[in-house]
């Protein structure tokens, strides 16, 4: 009785733990970091009643079975084993649709390299790139520094991307010595930049304010040190700056 009483509070420790492990409904900053979430929200409601359940079996099973002297093969049972393999084909079907719809969508993997024009014409700057119906930010990484310029304003920014709220952003991105790969973890935005070559991330970003930007591919001695931000501006605020910094090398605004 004692170690029956035992196993089923560790199980009720278990439980409690698993259930603490959920995450907040914390609002998601970005149109990526929402489908991000979502996708794992959809993941986690699926695992933890599957590993609650495989759990309770475990826990019955050594309950029930830890004193047998006389243990017996288990019986075949055709019915149940189609049961179990057509419930876990089920949930791997789910698994794969709701991880394509994802990645499917533009705002995780939009197209992703541009620098073939018509499958023949190498891109050889910016300026060559397909037009997009997005806000534009050209970005060049270098050894150990982003480096931003705005399309229609001749303005640069240093380890400083600046963006409109609420509007759909396209972040063309190059490299000036080896490959480097922009990362703003908050936002749910990772796209690798590489020398000669043009790639494209795409976000829309709900809240105004400054997010985190890393390096997340190793690039030599200063790779820890390539940090920066994304500032994003309420629009209003956006078109304000680019008309009062046109031609300059600037300090990018406080978000309001």
């Amino acid at each position: 009785m004692g170690h029956r009483r035992r196993t089923i509070e560790t199980l009720s420790v278990v439980v409690l733990l698993s259930l603490l492990a959920l995450p907040g409904s914390v609002a998601a900053q970005s149109a990526n970091r929402e489908l991000i979430d979502g996708l794992e929200y959809q993941l986690l409601y699926v695992a933890l009643p599957l590993t609650l359940f495989v759990l309770l079996i475990l826990v019955y099973a050594a309950v029930k079975f830890h004193n047998n002297d006389d243990p017996q093969p288990t019986t075949e049972d055709p019915a149940l084993e189609i049961t179990w393999t057509a419930a876990t084909a089920i949930i791997l079907l789910f698994v794969g649709l709701s991880g394509y719809n994802v990645l499917i969508n533009p705002y995780v993997s939009p197209s992703q390299s541009a620098d073939i024009d018509h499958g023949q014409q190498e891109l050889d700057s910016f300026a060559d790139l397909p037009e997009t119906d997005d806000r534009e930010v050209h970005v060049t990484g270098y050894q150990w520094e982003w480096q931003a310029s705005y399309p229609g304003a001749n303005i640069t920014t240093e380890d400083e991307i600046v963006i409109p709220a609420n509007e759909s952003v396209t972040i063309w991105l190059t490299s000036e010595d080896v490959i480097h790969s922009l990362f703003v973890p908050a936002l749910g935005v990772k796209q690798d930049a590489f020398p000669g070559r043009y790639t494209r991330a795409r976000t829309i970003v709900y809240e105004p304010g400054r997010y985190n930007v890393v390096c997340a591919e190793f690039c030599g001695a200063g790779h820890s040190w390539m940090e920066g931000e994304i500032v994003v501006l309420e629009p209003d605020t956006y078109e304000q700056w680019l008309s009062e910094n046109e031609g300059t090398v600037t300090e990018t605004p406080q978000p309001s």
